[in-house]
Order: C-alpha cells, then structure tokens, then sequence
C-alpha cells in the first residue's frame, strides 16, 4: 500500500519493505537507492532530501548511480549481455528482442527510472500496446517481464512490477492444419522436380525450414539413411545467414523413411552439385546461394490452391510430419529427438493429436460392430 505525503511518497512492498520517492526540482522522479525495513526509516530519507531542496543544495549529480538508472539505460545493456544456459542468444532472437525494445518498450519506460516502475505502470502500458497483435503483444510484455525479472536478480529493483496473470502466453489463433499423406504426395508430384525433396523434408522428415535450405549433399547419408542435421538459415538484417539449429536438440539425425530413399538419390544425382558443401536447394539464377523463402512459398502458394488446401502453411507440413510420426506409436522422447525439440511441451502435442485420432478409429469400429 503507498502513503501520500505532502513531499514525496512512501509504498510498502510485498518484501514488507518501504520504498521511497520524490520528484526533484528537475521534474525527474528519485527513488531512494535502497529500500527500508520501517516506514519512520523512509520517512527520515525524504526528510532529508526535502530538507536539501529547500537549502537549494539539490545537484543531480549527486544523484546516485542507482537512482538515476533509467529502464532504457538498462534495458540495454541486459540485452547487450543475455545469455541462455551460458551461450549468447541467437542474432535473430536479438534482432526480435531489439524490434520489441525499441518499438514498444522505449517509448513508454525508456526514460523512466528503473525503480519508479510501478504495477499501475504496467498494467496501464499492457492496456494500450497492441491489443490488434496479441502474439506479438505477449512477446512484449514476456520481455519486459525478463528485464525487470533481471533488474531484481541485480538489486536493483526489490520487486518485479511485471505482474499480469497470463499476459506472457498466448493461446494460438489458428488450429494447425494437417495434410494426409495422400495430400502430402499430391502436394510434392504438383511441385517443381528441383522442390519437390524440400516438400520431403518439410513432412515426411519434419524438419524446419532454416535447416531444409541449408541442408548440403554431405548431409544426407544414404547409407545410414539419416539426414545429418547441424545447421539451420536464418534471416537477420534482412539477410539469409547459417547458424546452428534452434537450439541444442536441433543438431541431430533424421532416419529417411525407407521408401523414400530413391528420392533422396534422384535429387542428388539430377539437382545437386558435387562436392559435400553443395547446396541441395539453390537459387536458379545461382547454385551456390541459398533459394529464398519467398521463392519457394511463391510455388506452394499455387499449388496448395490447386489441391484444394488453401490455407496450408509451410510449417503444416512439419506439423503433419510429427503428428504421422506419432501415430506410429513414437514415444515422447522418440518424438522430441525427431523434431529437436528441447522440452516435452512442444512435442506433446502430438501426441495428443495422435490420441485423438485413435479415439475417432475406436468409433468407427464400434460403428462397425453395431452393423453386425
């Protein structure tokens, strides 16, 4: 709970801790850089300081550090330094952490001292900010919640103010869709020769776009019959660069399903240079850079219309894939080293999707006995 004062204000903290601030002659607002076990103890702070701005001995650079930390200040030196188990986070991830920043968090806190964010503040933020994108907007509110949750691991801050029930998750709008094999192979005959193996990939083998435009020929072992994935493509800057995979689960081995090995064969023999570094799906003006998404979804644009499946994703096929693999009766663990999924969550669903297929096969053959 505050306390309004005539000069300054006091709040409890759920730390059962006073926090104390006051506007200065500046118009900027100080936090006390500490917090204090009594409020008589705050209440002696903001004496004090009164007591200087009357004597017009106030200087701002007298000003601790700690009190003069805006959010902007930082905000940018956390993601300057974010690390995730103890490795620097992807440049796209970056890049996307710096667009949230900087679009959507700067402009509301980035002048703000870091300890006068209060919960109203955020509440209030969370209110106006992209109520039309909620994806996006639980994107900003879960990274604002991580700065101000590192703020409070630093001492900075005593708590975080971030605190709206279910604002960092977002139940996904759209259901994804999922291609039958049937419609999987009709999809890949109706593609070009040169695509038809991305296609593959997408389903059949579940893997992710990045890692299907960087796979090279010395990836795809046919004796093995795995496909060796280390690497993935990412557009950062607006430019297509190699990185590893997603995340640690992501490096792994793929098994090609048995008859689809002669496909594998065919696009190395007709579409793929030699040498282990080449590229199996390039751009047609030049083998040696990396086909472009836009190109490729320019093509299965078209044809998904002409099978009847317009609103199939890229990522669906993916999405097919695992759900086919986990009728097969795949295991959770199975699953996830297929997919290079890191946590269970992802790769639950799944399964769950493949229960709910075996409930719709258990009705039907109970629809078969009532016939008999």
């Amino acid at each position: 709970m505050g306390g309004k004062r005539t000069f300054g204000s006091i709040r409890r903290l759920p730390s059962k801790r006073y926090q104390a601030r006051y506007a200065a002659p500046n118009g900027a607002q100080i936090t006390a850089p500490h917090t204090f076990a009594a409020k008589i103890d705050a209440e002696a702070w903001l004496t004090d300081q009164r007591r200087t701005i009357d004597a017009k001995l106030w200087n701002p650079n007298t000003v601790t550090k700690v009190e003069r930390l805006t959010f902007g200040d930082y905000a940018t030196g956390w993601l300057a330094n974010r690390q995730v188990a103890g490795r620097p986070i992807k440049a796209r991830t970056r890049e996307h952490y710096q667009q949230i920043l900087t679009n959507h968090l700067l402009p509301c806190f980035g002048a703000t001292q870091l300890a006068a964010i209060a919960p109203k503040d955020v509440r209030l933020w969370y209110s106006a900010t992209l109520t039309d994108k909620p994806v996006m907007r639980s994107h900003a509110y879960s990274l604002l919640r991580s700065i101000l949750a590192g703020a409070v691991n630093d001492e900075y801050i005593e708590s975080n103010p971030a605190r709206i029930t279910g604002a960092g998750t977002k139940a996904r709008s759209r259901t994804a869709k999922t291609a039958t094999p049937a419609e999987i192979e009709t999809l890949t005959a109706k593609m070009p020769d040169r695509l038809q193996l991305a296609v593959v990939c997408a389903s059949w083998l579940a893997m992710r776009l990045g890692e299907t435009l960087e796979l090279r020929r010395g990836d795809v072992d046919l004796d093995a019959g795995v496909v060796r994935i280390r690497r993935a493509v990412v557009r950062v800057d607006g430019h297509l660069t190699v990185d590893t995979p997603k995340s640690s689960a992501g490096v792994r081995d793929v098994a090609i399903p048995p008859h689809l090995l002669d496909r594998f064969v065919e696009h190395l023999v007709i579409h793929t240079a030699v040498g282990d570094d080449a590229l199996l799906f390039t751009s047609t003006a030049d083998p040696t850079r990396y086909l472009q998404p836009k190109t490729l979804y320019k093509d299965f644009y078209r044809v998904r219309a002409e099978v009847g499946l317009p609103d199939l994703r890229w990522h669906d096929l993916r999405h097919s894939g695992a759900t086919l693999a986990a009728a097969t009766g795949a295991t959770l663990r199975e699953l996830m080293a297929r997919l290079g999924h890191s946590t269970p969550a992802a790769a639950l669903r799944y399964q769950h999707a493949s229960q709910e297929r075996d409930k719709h096969l258990a009705a039907g053959l109970s629809k078969i006995a009532e016939g008999n």
